[in-house]
């Protein structure tokens, strides 16, 4: 597997390279697309997959200045998970961001090991009891440059039934959501440097039950994901460079703690 992960890494970043310098002086669109390779995904303190990941983002700027855009994002493993499921998710976003303040509607479909007895795996089904559909409302703002700290917050809206988002009647018709939130805050310990270093501390609750998404189910908020990102480019020629990362989280709700290499290809 390492071998394949460096391998994809030397063809994906070869084949930019003179894509990027052919392209260099086109003009700056509306339409973008970037792709992801990633050993594992992790998401606010959960592990999604373990297996080596592929992601796209295709995205159109709706104003001249590209604070509004819509997008949409997937992913998908590069093999089968050890329980023989198969990662692959597609989502559908809106969003705003002046480069301080963030704010973005996602409308996310994970069509891994959707348990048909509680939820839906049609993609088109949104229907408030079955849908795998999760509506998530995502915001976040960075403090001027004197004090650079990250705050973001999200909350799941809608849908989420193979989530266990979904809490039902006793005759299994809806009864309500449970709006799982997850708050972070985060802070660049060494910026401007060969290598970037930032420290993040995540916790979750539910506004709306006392068991939410991303804790054990024990307690009704607790931290959910505590680690360091360092991050750092690596200089191909005078117009290219390939950004990566390596991550380290620990998730003291759930005890476990994963790393994650990561580099962003185009």
């Amino acid at each position: 597997m390492k071998k394949l992960l460096i391998i994809c890494l030397a063809l994906l970043g070869t084949g930019n390279l003179f894509a990027q310098e052919n392209t260099e002086t086109r003009d700056n669109g509306r339409l973008d697309f970037t792709a992801n390779i990633q050993t594992n995904h992790l998401w606010r303190g959960l592990i999604i997959t373990d297996k080596p990941v592929v992601m796209g983002n295709l995205s159109y700027a709706l104003d001249k200045d590209k604070k509004w855009k819509i997008g949409i994002w997937g992913a998908s493993s590069m093999t089968d998970d050890k329980d023989d499921t198969h990662y692959k998710e597609i989502n559908y976003y809106i969003q705003y961001s002046d480069g301080r303040f963030y704010i973005g509607l996602w409308d996310l479909f994970n069509s891994r090991n959707i348990n048909t007895e509680v939820a839906s795996e049609n993609i088109f089904n949104y229907s408030n009891r079955r849908t795998t559909h999760i509506i998530d409302l995502r915001t976040n703002y960075t403090f001027g440059p004197s004090f650079p700290i990250n705050i973001e917050a999200d909350i799941m809206l809608y849908g989420g039934a193979n989530a266990g988002e979904v809490v039902l009647n006793p005759d299994g018709s809806y009864k309500r959501n449970k709006y799982s939130t997850y708050v972070q805050a985060s802070y660049p310990v060494m910026a401007n440097k060969k290598v970037n270093l930032d420290a993040f501390l995540g916790a979750g609750f539910a506004l709306n039950d006392k068991n939410f998404l991303y804790g054990n189910g024990k307690s009704s908020f607790d931290i959910v994901n505590v680690g360091i990102k360092a991050s750092k480019s690596l200089r191909f020629s005078e117009h290219y460079s390939l950004p990566v990362s390596m991550t380290a989280m620990w998730n003291p709700s759930n005890q476990f703690a994963r790393i994650q290499l990561a580099a962003t290809v185009f």
